[in-house]
């Protein structure tokens, strides 16, 4: 678990994180998002006391970071892929890791094979891809086999393979009873990958839910319709003041309730065959709780 209790960073006369008070339980994948700059780095930085914090204390299950001499059994991290000596081979940098935190050898080979670079262990760390560099990062959280795992944007180079293993890796760690903390931009994979949300903006906490809680905070909802008729409708539709968008088959409808398209529809005598409400999406949940806290706005510096 991580608890975070009014955890404040200051730099000078900015201010990083602020009062921030949260906790991270474990059999659940949590995500963490906010726009950029928001703190989240900063944050999961002081979890790892790889930063001071100004105020306020932050713990990984009862105890500072900074007191486990041996950090690797107790949390495992990815803050960072490329901050890695590009000369070592992956086998090398994974067997300084376990030597220094007293981890038998055959644990680096067992975590190598887990995320697949078994075969390219002796090769250069210098001449490998983002996503194979993500792989390695992944195998140093593990090697440790902790109880508390932290993620900052571990998606990024991934192929759409090397994302669905990952997230597929996600749930089982937190199936095992682990606490997985997951900061990433990409809101499709959140939907799919994460339990619960934090979410800061400013450095300040705006949620602390479920994934189901945080998506229904939107006050936009559409309307998806099915019809053989669906460019008479949709020119109907349009002319009632909706906005609507063509998604394959069926039409998205924005502005009407499905009440009101199934009425409109029944005035004009055109046949539906699917009619429903659907929730907002995690994005616009997103983008709707954080618009007062992005750090620029488009053609409006902040």
């Amino acid at each position: 678990m991580i608890e975070a209790h009014q955890l404040t960073k200051r730099y000078g006369s900015t201010t990083a994180v602020e009062d921030l008070t949260f906790t991270v339980p474990p059999g659940q994948v949590t995500g963490f998002l906010g726009p950029n700059g928001a703190g989240k780095s900063t944050t999961l930085r002081m979890i790892l006391g790889l930063h001071e914090p100004t105020s306020g204390t932050v713990t990984v299950d009862g105890r500072s970071f900074r007191d486990r001499p041996r950090g690797l059994r107790h949390a495992g991290s990815v803050i960072d892929a490329h901050d890695v000596h590009g000369g070592r081979s992956a086998l090398a940098q994974l067997s300084a890791l376990a030597r220094s935190n007293r981890i038998p050898q055959r644990r680096v080979e067992a975590v190598l094979e887990d995320v697949g670079l078994a075969d390219v262990a002796r090769r250069r760390i210098g001449g490998f891809s983002l996503g194979m560099k993500q792989r390695l990062g992944i195998a140093s959280a593990l090697l440790g086999d902790p109880a508390v795992l932290l993620f900052d944007e571990p998606l990024n180079g991934l192929d759409p393979e090397g994302v669905k293993w990952v997230r597929n890796l996600f749930r089982r760690l937190a199936a095992e009873g682990r606490t997985v903390f997951v900061s990433s931009h990409l809101m499709s994979e959140m939907e799919h990958t994460a339990d619960r949300l934090i979410v800061i903006g400013r450095g300040r906490l705006l949620a602390a839910e479920s994934l189901a809680e945080f998506s229904a905070r939107s006050t936009r909802q559409s309307v998806a319709v099915g019809t053989a008729s669906a460019v008479r409708l949709r020119d109907i539709l349009t002319a009632q003041g909706a906005a609507v968008v063509t998604e394959g088959e069926l039409l998205a409808v924005d502005g009407l309730t499905a009440d009101r398209v199934g009425e409109i529809a029944l005035e004009h005598r055109i046949p539906l065959h699917h009619l429903h409400t659907r929730s907002a999406s995690l994005e616009q949940s997103f983008m709707e709780l954080t618009a007062g806290s992005v750090e620029f706005l488009a053609g409006e510096p902040r």
